[in-house]
């Protein structure tokens, strides 16, 4: 079995690492053995283009990987272009190596389904979309029946975070091709952990957006109590920022709740769809979660509130209606 011979970004981020002391200085590869379909590992796909995948595409670009794009509508893949990504209709027949970034693991099984002829042994697809655990693990099984390598890697971090390198990757599959993949995942999110067989890594991505969608929940009741208290909203976050209840959510959302800017990081609605695959879920194991479920019901009123495809830090207006007694 020959080794993957490492493509210009792995050399680039080899060259970094080693820089920063973090690599030996000799000679050491990136990438561990796997055969690959053929030898174009600079060369990677993007499918799916909405506010993460185009995120995702604009970190492989600046990691000096050569981007080949496709989305269901063309027209949000022109920014991409002017930054010297490529399109293509046919991208799984360029390239060896995807990222997939769609809304559900059903969307992510159409696509493939479509793009069937163009599956072939020793491809790696990278599925940053939050799915289902058994679809996702199903669709393992099946990629895998056909020599193709899998891995789903939903991405703990908004857009803007991923855009900035902020990202973390959640990363379950075969763990040849996770340690294969090292200079993808080290662009498009420099920290990643590997979970194990599939379906693991979307069990995990579900446990961390219950987690931080009821950190941003209790932000934004807290916030709310804090105006009608009285205090200066800005004010009580800079104190809470310093205080035993700090989270990370209050650096990402909480300015955007003081302003009531929602220009949309991550929108409101698809952390509903994901607060249906956590209830789902806990269902499946004959859990029920309460706050989950009052939480879906804030979402569903920011969602009549004509807020769902605002950010997710608009559940601060869904919470304030509640509030009021008004639905």
């Amino acid at each position: 079995m020959g080794r993957l011979p490492l493509s210009d970004a792995g050399r680039w981020l080899r060259q970094r690492l080693t820089t920063a002391y973090l690599l030996p200085t000799t000679d050491y590869p990136l990438l561990t053995p796997m055969t690959p379909a053929s030898d174009n590992s600079n060369r990677i796909a993007v499918i799916g283009l909405g506010l993460l995948g185009t995120a995702l595409a604009e970190r492989l670009l600046e990691c000096g990987f050569d981007v080949v794009v496709y989305n269901r509508t063309r027209e949000k893949a022109a920014p991409l272009l002017q930054r010297g990504a490529t399109w293509s209709d046919r991208p799984l027949a360029e390239c060896d190596r995807a990222v997939i970034c769609l809304y559900r693991t059903e969307h992510v099984e159409e696509v493939l389904a479509a793009m069937d002829a163009d599956l072939r042994p020793g491809q790696v697809l990278v599925d940053a979309t939050t799915g289902d655990p058994q679809q996702t693990e199903s669709l393992g099984q099946k990629l895998a029946d056909r020599g193709v390598h899998y891995l789903e890697s939903p991405i703990a971090a908004s857009s803007e975070q991923t855009r900035r390198g902020e990202a973390l990757a959640m990363v379950a599959g075969e763990r040849e091709a996770y340690d294969a993949s090292a200079d993808v995942l080290a662009a498009i999110a420099p920290k990643s952990f590997y979970l194990g067989g599939w379906g693991n890594a979307a069990r995990m991505k579900l446990v961390n957006n219950l987690i931080l969608g009821l950190n941003r929940a209790a932000l934004a009741e807290g916030l709310l109590f804090a105006e009608a208290e009285g205090l200066d909203p800005a004010a009580v976050l800079e104190v809470l920022t310093s205080s035993n209840s700090y989270s990370a959510v209050m650096d990402v959302k909480g300015a955007k709740m003081v302003q009531r800017d929602f220009a949309v990081q991550a929108r409101l609605a698809q952390h509903r769809k994901d607060v249906d695959m956590i209830l789902a879920e806990a269902a499946s194991r004959g859990r029920t979660l309460p706050l989950s479920t009052l939480h879906r019901e804030l979402l569903l009123l920011g969602e009549r509130l004509e807020l769902g495809d605002a950010d997710n830090s608009a559940v601060i207006e869904a919470i304030a209606r509640a509030s009021r007694g008004e639905d």
